[in-house]
């Protein structure tokens, strides 16, 4: 014969129960490696300037959904770009990214739309592209300001014509 509890105490058991559960379905899976993501480079002329960088390609849905959460630091000549099937607008957070970035907003032509420049790490705030783009370029935070990198300017890459 089994223990028998009160009524009120199955209950809680239950809804205790149910919220392991419910933690464990939505706990965020592990990150995958950058060093699995493809690489290229991508360079911006800014005010008679090229400023290069090596980039990370995250140009499916869970690359995209991981971005550079977790990442504990960003060398200045790194990041990531996001490139997306269509031309969308778009939003990022910074859920689970321990740095802050600078996001660069890129249209279908390379040209910058918008940076968001030093995003808050670990908020959950929305930062839109306020347009349509392709591409999003997420650098170390601060780095649009110190290399004079503004709305307007073009990114090289693939897609959007030679390197």
């Amino acid at each position: 014969m089994g223990t028998r509890y009160p009524r009120h105490h199955r209950a809680a058991l239950s809804l205790v129960l149910a919220c392991l559960l419910a933690g464990a379905v939505r706990a965020d899976p592990a990150p995958e490696p950058l060093d699995h993501y493809p690489t290229g480079s991508v360079t911006i002329e800014s005010g008679g300037h090229r400023h290069a960088f090596k980039v990370w390609i995250a140009s499916t849905e869970p690359r995209r959904n991981q971005g550079l959460m977790y990442v504990k630091s960003l060398a200045a000549t790194r990041g990531m770009l996001f490139v997306f099937d269509a031309p969308q607008v778009t939003s990022f957070w910074m859920k689970n990214t321990l740095i802050p970035l600078d996001l660069m907003f890129i249209a279908a032509d390379g040209r910058i739309i918008r940076i968001a420049e030093n995003a808050t790490p670990l908020s959950e705030a929305s930062i839109s592209s306020m347009g349509v783009v392709t591409t999003v370029l997420e650098v170390a935070g601060g780095t649009a300001h110190r290399l004079g990198i503004a709305a307007g300017d073009h990114v090289r890459y693939a897609p959007f014509g030679s390197n």
